[in-house]
């Protein structure tokens, strides 16, 4: 079955850095897209990074352009989100996901918490 399992996140002070990373099985994940996605508390689930399958097409939501790097290693089934210059606001659990056979698949999520 398909498996989604994050890591790396904890208490971090603003402006510092953090690497999360999603360890994936169950299906040909050199064939899939990944995204990362975050839920503030009180906050709907948004998006925030986008990985095409080999890695040669990137997006990101605005709020973290310049600031975070999504990235990913098939040899590993693997992909990761660094996260620089963090900011209160980017506070959150954060979720990588696919689609596979028309179905969503969610991680159970990492923590984030930027704080002083």
């Amino acid at each position: 079955q398909v498996q989604l399992v994050e890591s790396g996140g904890g208490l971090v002070q603003p402006g510092g850095s953090l690497r999360l990373s999603c360890a994936a099985s169950g299906f040909i994940f050199s064939a899939y897209v990944m995204r990362w996605y975050r839920q503030a508390p009180g906050k709907e689930r948004e998006f925030v990074a986008y990985i095409s399958s080999g890695s040669s097409r990137t997006d990101y939501a605005d709020s973290v352009k310049g600031r975070f790097t999504i990235s990913r290693d098939n040899a590993k089934n693997t992909v990761y989100l660094q996260m620089s210059s963090l900011k209160p606001e980017d506070t959150a659990v954060y979720f990588c996901t696919t689609i596979y056979l028309n179905h969503d698949y969610w991680g159970q999520g990492t923590q984030v918490t930027v704080s002083s």
